[in-house]
């Protein structure tokens, strides 16, 4: 069943020289409880397929629809995590959770009481207090989807939310994702350029291509979780994936040599 549909999206950008096309033509659907990721190389058009399905940009042509419900703009069944780390600065981490609920009006006992679920969801209690300047940028990303999560969004859109991040912290929030995923069962739509990230993580990923960005494998994953990156399957996968990506890169080097 379809959760979210795009039909015959486009979206070009007017600039006072020359226009550019950032996407064309893209039909995609997303079952509810799927895991998507978005993939490919810079310029091909991924944030803005996901600030579009937000709602933050209005595509030039065609329409996307959530549960029914054509985006006209933000709203509360969406969620954004993006790879800044985007949280107020002046609030502590228990305010940076609350915040969305205290919009909605959610009365003050249940505030307290999804906080603090949270913060033991995302081991923050001990940092509860504490304010953004004083935390790791994996904690800030942990705040972050706190604050998503609290709100309970059917949908949570991730623009390279662990790109920022080192090695070890990346993975140990990847798995953080995929324990909140399979417990609440949200359809999560993850932008990456990164191959091993999208074949670690996801059941589908979509192969973009370069600008204008259009769909050019839409590839089913059926490891099981936890996949292990050292896998013979997850090898196979990941080799061919990468020529695919590499097509396009190669062709976004030819276009800057040419000057376009």
């Amino acid at each position: 069943m379809e959760y979210i549909s795009i039909n015959n999206l486009s979206k070009t950008f007017e600039g006072s020289e020359r226009s550019v096309a950032a996407l064309q033509n893209i039909n995609l659907s997303l079952s509810q409880g799927e895991f998507v990721c978005l993939l490919g190389p810079s310029g091909c058009g991924k944030s803005t397929l996901l600030n579009a399905i937000a709602g933050f940009i209005q595509p030039t042509s065609g329409d996307i629809i959530v549960n029914g419900q054509p985006v006209v703009g933000p709203g509360p069944d969406r969620g954004v995590v993006f790879q800044e780390y985007a949280i107020f600065p002046w609030m502590t981490v228990a305010r940076n959770i609350a915040f969305g609920l205290e919009i909605k009006g959610t009365g003050d006992a249940e505030i307290r009481e999804r906080v603090d679920a949270l913060l033991d969801t995302l081991g923050l209690r001990e940092f509860r207090d504490r304010f953004p300047k004083d935390l790791s940028g994996g904690m800030r990303q942990r705040v972050a989807i706190a604050r998503l999560l609290a709100i309970d969004s059917p949908v949570m859109l991730m623009d390279e939310p662990f790109g920022a991040l080192d090695a070890l912290t990346r993975r140990t929030l990847q798995d953080e994702l995929l324990r909140i995923w399979r417990k609440s069962g949200k359809t999560i739509l993850f932008v990456t350029h990164s191959i091993e990230e999208s074949l670690y993580l996801s059941n589908r990923i979509v192969v973009m291509t370069y600008r204008p960005g259009t769909i050019k494998r839409n590839q089913i994953v059926t490891m099981a979780h936890p996949r292990d990156p050292a896998g013979a399957e997850f090898n196979d996968l990941k080799r061919e994936l990468g020529q695919l990506v590499m097509e396009e890169q190669e062709r976004h080097t030819r276009d800057e040599m040419k000057g376009e």
